[in-house]
């Protein structure tokens, strides 16, 4: 895997060490001197992640650390501290000025380039969500994420461990801030992930019933494991397992014996990133639903309807099934925008809307098609049906007066509907449309609030 990375040193055979070992590694490497250095090029470089020195004079890599996460265009870039220092309360400063791991030198080659990796694969699944994310804000469809030094929160805990001094031991760590529960069986977590909805998952690789590097993997595969991390828990030295962890993707761990403030800490981190990837994922998915659906009505728009006509059109043309197209057009509708005004229309459109939606079936498919004019698709239907169908909403809109906010409070309003079918293997979408608004124009020109199907 081909990465930038950034590398910090105010020494400069620690720095061209470094460099040396990752670019034979096949690493892009850009390297700075100090942390203000550091904090001037990140922005341009833009690494995929920062090794950091802590014991620099001016600004330690401590601070540098927290203003590289305290700032929006960099906070979601993973920072490894390499440091001499190795003890815990070195670590959990670290970690809680935002570190995703912290070294100790002399660092183990193999070690290191698994981190970086590992870290660069995870930074990678969140740059392809803050990359669809940019594209709904440009599209005016988002706000920004809150960014990742937001509060982590209290979160869903589940551990897989079978040592009951540990469970308890933890239980003493995390509670009352988060809400923990155990198992101690391969199957139990299984069925708890599938069933539960946790915000993180500790897994100690040394239980004794089954294979713990075998579970990560299984969780990793469930619907519902897959975008909670998963933090597991070492034997001090048995970096063979962590290496396999990390590669197939852990987010964290930590090695026993374990420090308490450190558990804590990465914990903390790891909440954070969650709601911070869960933001992203809720802004991606929402930014589609925009993207497809008419913000006044909440019926899908225009460009979604062209979609997915073609391929039931398709699909009509594997199966040899009808397919039905309605455009609808509420009558005199400027007239209510002029008496009444432009909320008043709104208002009117909003229920029309809802009234279409009540009165079709599940598998049709109801668009704002602009304006005024509604279309319904529908799938496996002859004219006959679809007339039906079409005449009963009218019959309804015609007899239920819509409730305004302004005198008179009610309105009559009536409805104009052209009907087409699919006409066979050489028909096209275009032609369907062409068909069903010269259907609407028939039923306007003749006198409105009607029904009309097209002959062909």
């Amino acid at each position: 895997m081909s990465a930038r990375v950034l590398v910090v040193d105010d020494i400069l055979s620690n720095v061209k060490l470094l460099e040396a070992r990752l670019t034979a590694e096949y690493f892009e490497v850009v390297t700075a001197y100090s942390g203000a250095e550091a904090l001037a090029k990140i922005e341009d470089a833009q690494p995929d992640i920062v090794l950091l020195d802590v014991m620099m004079p001016g600004m330690d890599g401590f601070e540098c650390c927290r203003r590289i996460k305290a700032n929006p265009n960099t906070a979601h870039i993973p920072v490894v501290m390499v440091t001499a220092l190795d003890q815990s309360s070195d670590r959990v400063a670290g970690i809680e000025a935002g570190a995703d791991d912290f070294l100790t030198k002399p660092v183990d080659e193999a070690a290191l380039f698994s981190r970086v990796r590992s870290l660069v694969r995870l930074k990678m699944m969140t740059d392809e969500l803050r990359m669809r994310e940019s594209t709904g804000q440009s599209m005016g469809l988002l706000d920004p994420t809150s960014i990742l030094t937001s509060a982590a929160g209290s979160g869903r805990i589940l551990i897989i461990e079978d040592r009951a001094d540990s469970i308890a031991w933890m239980n003493g760590a995390l509670e009352p801030e988060h809400e923990v529960s155990a198992v101690d069986t391969f199957e139990e977590a299984l069925v708890r992930v599938r069933g539960g909805d946790y915000d993180l998952i500790i897994v100690s690789l040394g239980v004794r019933g089954f294979d713990g590097l075998r579970l990560c993997s299984q969780l990793r595969s469930l619907p519902q494991g897959r975008h909670v991390p998963i933090l597991v828990i070492v034997s001090d030295g048995d970096r063979r397992k962590l290496n396999q962890a990390l590669e197939m993707g852990v987010n964290d761990y930590l090695t026993r014996p374990i420090d308490k403030n450190e558990l804590v800490a990465r914990v903390r981190t790891q909440l954070r990133k969650k709601r911070y990837a869960d933001h992203l994922r809720h802004n991606v998915q929402l930014s589609l639903e925009m993207a497809i659906t008419d913000q006044l009505t909440g019926l899908h728009n225009r460009r979604y309807m062209s979609r997915h006509l073609d391929n039931l059109i398709a699909q009509a043309k594997t199966t040899g099934r009808p397919l039905a197209f309605l455009i609808l057009d509420i009558d005199f509708f400027k007239a209510v925008n002029d008496t009444y005004g432009h909320d008043v229309g709104d208002e009117v459109l909003r229920e029309f809307a809802k009234r279409i939606s009540a009165n079709i079936r599940g598998i049709d498919l109801a668009c704002r098609y602009g304006g005024e004019e509604f279309v319904v698709v529908m799938p496996d239907t002859d004219v006959a049906f679809a007339y039906t169908v079409a005449e009963r909403l009218r019959q309804y809109i015609e007899t239920t007066p819509v409730e305004i906010s302004c005198a008179p409070d009610v309105l009559n309003v009536t409805v104009s509907i052209g009907i087409a079918k699919w006409d066979g293997d050489t028909d096209s979408a275009e032609a369907l449309l062409h068909r069903a608004d010269q259907a609407l124009y028939s039923a306007k020109r003749t006198g409105r609030n009607k029904v009309v199907a097209d002959a062909a």
